[in-house]
């Protein structure tokens, strides 16, 4: 048996891979049947007329509709990102605190916000800037904008500040000894030691939090943001293909999460590979040092 076999249970045997086998064949099958079903379906509707399809794929949907439709999905997606970080770490630092009732407060304000839907949570700074739009300070047809980027924020910000809490509660405890040893105080080595090196182990974790911000942000059209899934609905509603109209936007949402994910992966293991080459780098030696010399 495999040295890498689990310990919660013993490595299938021969008979055991035939059944899975089977099952995997089986349920292949099932999914198979169930398209045909669909697609058969849409031929009885029409939905598979090559009419529909076109004007979902054409100039104009590409001009006024998709393309304006994710130039302000990415807008919102990246200041977004820029802000659950900053926000992340902050309170990712305050949760390290050495002093307990800042780490208690810094506590309470990430797990309220983790706990909050995001959704629950646009809706909310969708009603809170209307109202300050009427007193002039922004423009009342920007609200959903802001209040899905404040929704994003602090619920993403606050599952970031967790990573990097847990990040670096899972270094070594020699990191931060090492640290004092030559004289740092604690938020030297939390900043200095300990928060680079856990960012960079929980790399692909904030990346994938970048691509859940990504998604999220069409559940902005509920409130009026118009982004690509919003302008999607649009031209399906005065094309009378909807139904392709959101495929399309479908399929540029996978698009945009699959570079991501394929530039985290890449972007993980250079950090990582460059990480280990350091680590396993000779040092030099300090010219004048003392240097031990046989008896």
């Amino acid at each position: 048996m495999s040295s890498q076999a689990s310990v919660l249970f013993d490595a299938p045997g021969p008979l055991a891979r035939r059944r899975i086998l089977i099952a995997n064949l089986v349920a292949l099958a099932a999914v198979l049947a169930l398209a045909v079903v669909v697609l058969m379906r849409m031929a009885d509707a029409d939905q598979l007329e090559a009419r529909r399809w076109t004007a979902a794929l054409d100039a104009n949907a590409w001009t006024n509709y998709y393309l304006p439709g994710l130039q302000f999905t990415v807008q919102a997606a990246a200041i977004a990102v820029l802000t659950s970080v900053v926000f992340g770490l902050v309170f990712g630092f305050l949760r390290l605190a050495p002093f307990a009732p800042l780490r208690g407060a810094a506590g309470l304000v990430v797990e309220f916000f983790r706990a909050v839907p995001v959704l629950i949570m646009m809706v909310f700074f969708y009603q809170v800037f209307a109202q300050v739009a009427r007193t002039g300070v922004i423009a009342p047809a920007d609200s959903p904008y802001y209040a899905v980027i404040v929704a994003l924020t602090l619920y993403n910000g606050s599952v970031i500040a967790e990573l990097v809490r847990s990040g670096v509660r899972s270094l070594p405890k020699g990191q931060r000894e090492a640290a004092a040893a030559v004289g740092m105080t604690s938020t030297q080595s939390l900043r200095l030691v300990e928060v680079p090196q856990a960012l960079i182990a929980m790399l692909p974790s904030l990346l994938s939090q970048f691509v859940v911000i990504l998604k999220d942000s069409a559940l902005g059209y509920l409130i009026g943001f118009f982004e690509l899934l919003q302008y999607a609905r649009q031209l399906g509603s005065g094309q009378g293909n909807i139904l392709q109209s959101l495929v399309v936007a479908a399929l540029i949402f996978i698009v945009i999460n699959f570079l991501l994910t394929w530039a985290a992966t890449r972007l993980s293991r250079r950090l990582s590979s460059r990480a280990a080459g350091d680590a396993g780098a000779p040092t030099t030696p300090v010219v004048g040092a003392p240097t031990d010399k046989p008896a």
